[in-house]
């Protein structure tokens, strides 16, 4: 008797230690689900009262209680969207997919984020999984973007190509195909969509100055000449290059005088320039102004004693304008200097110049 009184206080304390602890399991449980709604519900009261960032707080908060609840995790994915957390706003539309919610506008937005990240292949992946639940979905620019990133132009102008069809006033499409073109070197082709996309926004100035340079890498001297005179009229940043072309430009259709002028204003910024000095000399001895020449060539020697090629054009310059024997003496005493320049006294020669 005593012993059955003994088990049974020993078992007695044991089953109220167990019936405890479920109790304990069951209110921690009931505590998050309870919590998780509690904050959720703050956070939704914050939000329609314009306190974005104290939402967030609280829907982080609520996630924390049930980080499986796709209603949290759908405010929690708007709310950093809405400040700007666009790397975490991508991992909770992630996490909405991950629990089923593979909508059309979670893909939408999972494409857009990457495109945004610059994350190249999820763009290409979520854009396939978006047009897959909706085909009538716009995803063809995304496509057509990354590729022109990645190089792969061949595939970027076919879905450009596309994009356009979807928004035909969005001038980055053709320009991009265009500059697809141009960067596989096909500018006849390029020209046509460069010409579109400035004609749907013509605001871009930079896009005007590149189909200058397109139509003179074409020999299409006139309307490389337009080009990149209308881009400066829109505000192209008039740099040294930007001069440097304009007067190359100005040189190629035959006005020597704006050209020269072009090239002299970047040698007031840079005036040991040897290649823009050696233009401005070219230019001067191609139109006949021999002595304008021969003090170009003579600045270049100044910063260049060893240039043989200028000494040899300043002799070439003398003969054209009557000083033979001086001329003849300076060309060979270049030759001198730079045996390789006896062709070239040759080649002038039979060219008559």
């Amino acid at each position: 008797m005593i012993r059955k009184i003994l088990l049974l206080c020993m078992v007695l304390p044991a089953m109220l230690a167990h019936s405890q602890t479920s109790i304990t399991a069951i209110n921690v449980a009931s505590v998050g689900v309870d919590s998780a709604d509690y904050f959720l519900q703050k956070g939704l009261l914050e939000k329609q009262n314009g306190r974005r960032l104290e939402s967030l707080k609280n829907f982080e908060k609520a996630a924390k209680y049930d980080g499986n609840s796709k209603v949290i995790t759908a405010e929690l994915a708007s709310a950093y969207l809405d400040l700007r957390r666009y790397t975490h706003a991508r991992e909770s539309y992630k996490k909405l997919v991950e629990l089923g919610d593979e909508t059309a506008i979670n893909y939408n937005q999972l494409m857009t984020l990457s495109f945004q990240l610059k994350q190249n292949d999820d763009v290409l992946l979520y854009a396939d999984k978006l047009k897959r639940v909706d085909p009538s979905a716009k995803v063809y620019f995304y496509v057509g973007k990354v590729n022109y990133d990645m190089d792969n132009y061949g595939e970027a102008i076919k879905f450009l190509n596309e994009a356009a069809k979807e928004n035909p006033e969005n001038a980055e499409v053709p320009y991009m195909i265009a500059h697809s073109y141009a960067d596989m070197m096909n500018y006849k082709l390029a020209i046509p969509y460069f010409q579109k996309a400035i004609a749907l926004d013509p605001t871009k100035n930079y896009w005007v100055y590149e189909l200058g340079l397109i139509c003179y890498a074409m020999h299409d001297d006139k309307n490389a000449l337009k080009y990149i005179l209308e881009a400066g009229e829109k505000g192209y940043k008039k740099d040294n290059d930007y001069l440097e072309n304009l007067g190359i430009a100005y040189l190629n259709v035959g006005n020597l005088e704006q050209g020269v002028a072009m090239l002299v204003e970047i040698l007031k910024r840079k005036p040991s320039d040897l290649n823009i000095l050696n233009m401005v000399a070219e230019a001067y001895y191609y139109k006949g102004k021999y002595q304008q020449a021969i003090d170009y060539w003579d600045q270049v020697l100044t910063y260049d004693k060893t240039s043989a090629s200028s000494l040899f054009m300043i002799g070439m310059a003398y003969q054209k304008s009557g000083q033979k024997e001086k001329g003849i003496a300076l060309c060979d005493k270049a030759i001198e200097m730079d045996p390789g320049l006896a062709a070239n006294k040759q080649k002038k020669q039979m060219a008559g110049l």
